[in-house]
C-alpha cells in the first residue's frame, strides 16, 4: 500500500512534469494525431494531384529519371518517392542549379508515363510532420524527451489513481468545473491508456536511441579511429568529368535479391554522376511489419554496398525497425488511421485538461488564502 506521503509526492511530481511540458507536450500529440493523414493532407491541399491518373504498373525508375533531368537540366536530383497506396503520383527533390544548399524544390510526376507535372504548391502534410518529428527547430531528441516525460505522467498517474475501474465510467456533470474537468481527465487517461503508453514509448525510442547509440559510438570508437585522416577529395579535370550511372530500376532489383520483399518507398541519390555515386533504396518489408530496410548500391558498377534487413540484422535493430510504423500508425489502411486520430487526441486534451485543473486549483487555493486573511483581520478589528 502506497503511503499518503508518498501519493502527495507523486501527485506534485505528476502536476509539475505536466505543467512543464504541457504546451509542447499539446503541441506533439495534436499535430501527431493530424500527421496520421499526411499524404491525404497533402492531396487535400493539392486538388490536382488526387486527378492524376493511377497506373497498376508506374513507370520505371529510369524514365522518371530522364524526364527530370529535361525538364531541370544541371539540377540534383537528390530523391524519388514512389507510388503507394494513397498518392498516384512518384514525387522528386530536386535542388535547382544556382538555389541555395538548403533549398529542394518538390515535383510531382505521373505515375503512368513518368513525365513531369510540376512543383507541387503546398507541401502542408510534410510541414505538419516537421512539426511533430522535430517541433520545427528540432533536434529530435526534444520530442524524445517529451515521450519520456509522457511516460512519467502515465505511471505517476496510474499510481495516484489507484482506483482506475471505479474511476472508469465516474463522469460528475453537475459538480464544479474542476471536479468536472478532473472526471474527464482520469476517464480519457484511463480509456486511452494502452495506446498513450505505445505512443510515449515509441516516441521517446525514436527520439532518444539514436542519442544514446551516438555516445555509445563516441565512448567506444577509440582515439586513434576518430582522428585518421581523411582521403584527400579528387580534384581537377577527372573529379569534374561526369562518370556513366547505372541503370535505377537494374539497381533497384539487385536491391530487392539483397533484401527480399523490399518495396521500396524512396530512392536517395548521393554524388549523383560521379565515381562515388550512391543510389539507396528505403522502404517496407512485404508481409512485414518493419519499414527500415535499405539497400545502398554504388551507382557506377551496381554492387550493393551496404545493406540493411532488420529481421536478420539483430533483435534491437528488429525492434528499431518497428517503431515508426508503431507510432504513426501507416501500416493498416485508412480505419486504423481515423482510431489512430481519435485515440492521438486524446494526450492532446490531457494536457490540457490538467493544465486547466491546475490553475483552477491553484486560484481555489488563492481565493482560501485571500478568505482566511480576511476573516482573520476582521477578527483582530473586532477585538481592537
Amino acid at each position: 500500500m502506497t503511503s499518503q506521503r508518498t501519493l502527495n509526492r507523486l501527485f506534485t511530481l505528476h502536476s509539475w512534469a505536466g505543467i512543464v511540458t504541457g504546451l509542447l507536450l499539446f503541441i506533439v500529440c495534436f499535430s501527431g494525431a493530424v500527421v496520421v493523414f499526411k499524404n491525404e493532407i497533402d492531396l487535400w491541399a493539392n486538388p490536382s494531384l488526387a486527378q492524376l491518373p493511377r497506373s497498376k504498373k508506374p513507370a520505371s525508375l529510369d524514365a522518371v529519371m530522364a524526364h527530370l533531368q529535361t525538364r531541370y537540366p544541371g539540377a540534383t536530383v537528390e530523391t524519388i518517392a514512389l507510388p503507394d497506396a494513397v498518392n498516384p503520383s512518384y514525387f522528386a527533390f530536386v535542388r535547382e542549379r544556382g538555389a541555395p544548399a538548403n533549398t529542394r524544390t518538390k515535383v510531382a510526376l505521373r505515375s503512368d508515363t513518368g513525365t513531369v507535372v510540376g512543383p507541387v504548391d503546398s507541401q502542408l502534410g510534410q510541414y505538419l510532420r516537421m512539426l511533430h518529428v522535430f517541433l520545427f527547430f528540432g533536434p529530435r531528441w526534444i520530442v524524445g524527451f517529451l515521450g519520456a516525460a509522457m511516460l512519467v505522467l502515465i505511471a505517476t498517474g496510474i499510481v495516484i489513481h489507484r482506483k482506475i475501474l471505479a474511476e472508469l465510467f465516474t463522469q460528475r456533470w453537475g459538480r464544479s468545473f474542476r471536479v468536472v474537468m478532473s472526471d474527464l481527465h482520469k476517464s480519457a487517461g484511463i480509456w486511452g491508456l494502452g495506446f498513450h503508453i505505445l505512443i510515449a514509448a515509441t516516441g521517446a525510442w525514436m527520439g532518444l536511441a539514436p542519442l544514446f547509440e551516438q555516445g555509445y559510438r563516441y565512448v567506444t570508437t577509440s582515439s586513434a579511429a576518430a582522428t585518421t585522416a581523411k582521403p584527400a577529395r579528387k580534384v581537377g579535370s577527372d573529379a569534374a568529368e561526369p562518370v556513366p550511372m547505372q541503370s535505377l530500376d537494374t539497381m533497384y532489383a539487385t536491391a530487392q535479391q539483397a533484401v527480399p520483399g523490399l518495396e521500396a518507398r524512396y530512392v536517395s541519390l548521393r554524388q549523383w554522376g560521379t565515381s562515388t555515386a550512391v543510389a539507396g533504396f528505403t522502404g517496407n518489408l512485404s508481409g512485414h511489419l518493419a519499414s527500415t530496410a535499405r539497400v545502398d548500391v554504388n551507382a557506377t558498377n551496381g554492387v550493393p554496398k551496404k545493406v540493411h534487413d532488420p529481421r536478420t540484422a539483430g533483435f534491437w535493430s528488429l525492434v528499431n525497425g518497428l517503431m515508426e510504423p508503431l507510432h504513426f500508425g501507416d501500416f493498416g489502411g485508412l480505419a486504423l488511421k481515423w482510431l489512430y486520430f481519435i485515440l492521438g487526441m486524446t494526450p492532446a486534451f490531457l494536457s490540457i485538461s490538467g493544465t486547466l485543473i491546475w490553475l483552477d486549483a491553484r486560484q481555489q487555493r488563492r481565493r482560501e488564502a485571500e478568505a482566511a486573511q480576511g476573516a482573520s483581520g476582521g477578527g483582530i478589528a473586532t477585538v481592537g
